[in-house]
């Protein structure tokens, strides 16, 4: 068999494809959780039915989804661009900082200043934290994907330090910040649930990021870069500054995730803001295709496993670490199958035995006749 690049996909192809990827999923991830000392059908139902099966569930898949957003959307128009942006995680950290920054230096501002202060505090240390990796790629050409990965840490051990020194707690010593002031933290937006303004703000920039890739010039000037740079370049395009500006705008939006984490969910820094968020969007951009349905979507999903996951392990015994065994085959499993959206598979035909084959026009030489 051999692999032949298709004319145009048929519309039932994609549909199938996703269904063969839950089925394979299942039936990979059956084992292991069999060994764990539990029914696949029950750990099924509790990792992506339960959640789903009453308001007060649903309400915590939306919180999980939340950050998964951002970063994935993040990613997402960066890998458009064709900028494979790896640091979404350092600039949800960086994000994070930036509104810590805003909220501890003015605590006594009035929530109609001091969210929009954090909102382009959370997207303006996102978008520095993703400048350099961004500058070294258009102006020396160096790999994106080394220099935004190293980043990572780099953002771990400024947050780090940054608890361990001057925004460490006064009251108890602990390496986290002071808690906020109402001023700064997102309100809910569902009474009785803690499903916070960032979850609204994630969709609305999933519908911006759609209608500018889709319908407008820019998003036709990064899909033509991220397709084929030097065509795009011989038609016109600068694609040093589509590249730039999808670096930066990648990383605002991973910034954002950030600040609305802080803001929304803990009210506070400490050093378990992200539980490696950024890395995870990578998972939600991948399997969404880039696109921001397909985000909204795997973003869901993912947390709805998440959720799900800590049902599974408090009833069935389950490990915690189950679910991102069930996330990693379902990312795996949905790169492979999706090859054969722009390829097929072709039997190749066999070589006929020797006895069958035709026997070869006899030259002149052979045949006995001179020159």
């Amino acid at each position: 068999m051999r692999l032949a690049l298709r004319g145009t996909a048929p519309r039932w192809l994609t549909p199938v494809l996703l269904l063969i990827t839950v089925v394979v999923t299942f039936a990979i991830t059956a084992g292991p959780i069999r060994a764990a000392g539990a029914a696949p059908g029950a750990a099924y139902e509790r990792y992506v039915l339960t959640p789903l099966s009453s308001p007060a569930s649903f309400y915590e898949v939306l919180l999980a989804a939340t950050p998964l957003l951002f970063t994935g959307l993040a990613v997402a128009i960066a890998f458009r661009s064709g900028y494979y942006n790896i640091g979404a995680e350092g600039q949800f950290l960086a994000g994070a900082m930036g509104a810590t920054a805003v909220a501890l230096a003015w605590p006594d501002l009035p929530r109609g200043i001091a969210l929009p202060v954090a909102f382009v505090a959370g997207a303006a240390g996102g978008a520095l934290w993703a400048l350099i990796p961004a500058l070294l790629r258009v102006k020396l050409d160096i790999d994106e994907v080394v220099t935004t990965l190293l980043l990572n840490p780099v953002a771990l051990l400024l947050l780090q330090g940054m608890l361990n020194g001057p925004w460490r707690n006064p009251v108890n010593q602990f390496p986290e910040s002071q808690a906020f002031s109402g001023s700064y933290v997102l309100p809910s937006v569902i009474p009785g649930a803690r499903v916070h303004l960032g979850f609204v703000i994630a969709l609305a920039l999933a519908v911006l990021a759609w209608l500018v890739i889709s319908r407008t010039a820019t998003g036709l000037r990064m899909r033509a870069v991220g397709l084929a740079a030097p065509a795009a370049r011989f038609s016109g395009v600068s694609v040093q500054r589509t590249l730039l500006g999808s670096a930066l705008a990648s990383g605002a939006i991973a910034g954002l995730g950030g600040m609305s984490q802080v803001c929304g969910l803990q009210g506070q820094l400490t050093g378990e803001i992200s539980s490696n968020f950024g890395y995870t969007g990578i998972v939600v951009a991948t399997l969404g295709g880039l696109t921001a349905l397909g985000v909204v979507l795997v973003a869901v999903l993912l947390a709805d496993i998440t959720v799900g996951a800590e049902s599974a392990a408090r009833v069935l015994q389950l490990p915690p670490q189950m679910g991102q065994v069930l996330t990693a085959v379902l990312l795996l499993v949905t790169v492979s199958l999706l090859v054969f959206r722009r390829y097929r598979l072709v039997l190749r035909p066999s070589r006929p035995p020797a006895s069958t084959r035709q026997p070869s026009t006899p030259t002149a030489e052979h045949a006995g006749v001179s020159p």
